[in-house]
């Protein structure tokens, strides 16, 4: 099968890496991405085009013949790139504009929930920072303040200092992005571990993929600032029985059967961000997409063919796929920080070690801000450069692999965590994974 996947992430690096492992009886897919990135370009052919422009991917896909249009980050959902492709009558997976404001607006999210009866935090939606001050005073710290749009991952604040909160409404405010009716959403503090859920829907079925948890803060034991993920770990041997079926039940399928009932369809994936407070779980945030860097250990237990699931969801027959497969593995990614992340990053810097790194028994490579430059070298192009995945039969087996490739990576300044996954991995029992 011809397949374009639009992105230039570690997510679509993740997602090409693992539709290139695939074996159809037909014979290897033929891949395709745009505008892709080096560690992309070793699996697919890469195209240069503007992924905002929904009539240029859509002549792309055309031009290649493509039979499936994978959309991995928000950004050309929330302009409607899915609907284009959608129009010119290729399967697509990805939600329309009009869906994809679960993710682009946190108020339409957050009204959305309320109609579906989904469980999460209490929230004010404000327009002004005097609105801003009444609510961070109505909820007490610690503050939660995001911004209304998209921001990339990092629109988000919490703290206990009242005026660190006040400060990021106003960026938020002043952000030229937002036109003329910025908006912020002050929540109500939820304690108690998150958990990242993706659930693959066509508008109507929901299919869950396994749970994972990221680690959002930029050093060890979650201190520093709010970063997009420096990494993550997959399964969460210590999350509840039946956490799965439940954030299903009251939550995924409430949020699709209320979109439809809109008129609105989700297909695509609802990134459910939880957190297991003590008091149940709630809703995070949604996304429209796979995250980042999630993505990276989900799929990398997944043994149901990733073409066969993102086309039946594209095409709307999700009902008839049989139930998703998976390894009894675990998975653990690392992500290398280029020089000054998430502040004053570095750019430009040489990466090596790449090769030696993906020669680690169950490690593999992902890059998610390199380029080459004018003399051919790879170099460092983003804040999160590379995601080095481990896969092991447990959690401790997945950490050595991953941690043993980060070890061979060569990126001046660069930094990354040392304790992904370390707190699980030490109290995870014997015996299978899933």
């Amino acid at each position: 099968m011809k397949i374009l996947v639009i992105g230039s992430g570690a997510r679509e690096h993740a997602i090409v890496h693992s539709l290139a492992q695939e074996a159809p009886a037909s014979g290897p897919h033929e891949l395709h991405a745009a505008p892709g990135n080096p560690g992309i370009a070793e699996l697919a052919t890469l195209h240069a085009v503007d992924t905002l422009d929904g009539a240029a991917v859509t002549a792309l896909a055309r031009s290649l013949g493509a039979k499936l249009v994978i959309v991995g980050p928000e950004a050309p959902l929330v302009a409607g790139v899915a609907d284009a492709v959608k129009q010119a009558g290729i399967a697509v997976f990805g939600p329309s504009a009009d869906a994809a404001r679960l993710e682009g607006s946190k108020a339409f999210a957050k009204e959305v929930m309320a109609a579906a009866e989904v469980p999460t935090a209490m929230a004010h939606v404000c327009s002004t920072v005097d609105q801003v001050a009444d609510a961070l005073d109505a909820f007490g710290p610690p503050y939660v303040v995001k911004d209304d749009g998209l921001a990339a991952g990092k629109g988000v604040v919490v703290t206990n200092d009242r005026l660190e909160a006040l400060d990021h409404a106003r960026a938020c405010f002043a952000n030229p992005d937002r036109g003329g009716d910025p908006r912020v959403v002050i929540e109500e503090f939820l304690d108690g571990p998150e958990v990242s859920l993706f659930c693959i829907s066509d508008g109507e079925t929901v299919v869950p993929l396994a749970p994972a948890q990221d680690f959002k803060r930029a050093f060890d034991a979650d201190a520093g600032p709010n970063t997009g993920g420096m990494g993550a770990y997959s399964p969460l041997p210590w999350a509840p029985a039946g956490l799965v079926d439940q954030v299903v039940a009251r939550v995924a399928q409430p949020t699709i059967d209320e979109m439809k009932a809109r008129g609105i369809p989700f297909a695509g994936v609802l990134y459910v961000g939880l957190a297991l407070t003590s008091r149940g779980t709630r809703v995070i945030e949604f996304n429209a997409r796979f995250g980042d860097p999630e993505t990276q250990v989900v799929l990398s237990r997944l043994q149901t063919p990733l073409s066969a699931l993102l086309l039946a969801a594209a095409t709307g027959v999700l009902a008839d796929l049989p139930k998703l497969r998976w390894a009894d593995s675990a998975a653990v990614t690392v992500v290398v920080a280029a020089n000054g992340y998430p502040a004053n990053v570095k750019y430009g810097d040489p990466v090596t070690g790449i090769t030696e790194a993906d020669r680690v028994d169950g490690a593999h490579v992902l890059h998610a801000g390199t380029a080459i430059n004018d003399d051919g070298e790879l170099v460092s192009a983003g804040g999160r450069v590379l995601s080095v995945v481990g896969v092991g039969e447990d959690l401790a087996e997945a950490r050595r692999r991953a941690y043993a490739g980060v070890d061979l990576i060569v990126l001046p300044g660069s930094h990354h965590r040392t304790d992904i996954a370390r707190a699980a991995a030490a109290s995870q029992s014997a015996g299978p994974v899933r």
